[in-house]
């Protein structure tokens, strides 16, 4: 469930910064997709980081 939360939580963040910088430079549908393209991949990447503390590290063991 926190892994979600975090990729949710990126998105919300990039719409925000999108549609402010669309606002302000009178491109939002420009800006918007950017900005969700970025939210997601920064949560992408919280949820990579959270997966390492909870795995204690272990990414690069072998099956």
């Amino acid at each position: 469930m926190k892994k979600e939360k975090n990729l949710v939580s990126g998105i919300a963040i990039g719409v925000v910064f999108g549609t402010v910088i669309g606002v302000l430079t009178d491109n939002i549908g420009l800006w918007l997709s950017l900005g969700v393209a970025i939210g997601a991949g920064i949560g992408t990447s919280l949820m990579q980081k959270g997966n390492k503390k909870d795995n204690g590290d272990s990414s690069n063991k072998s099956s």
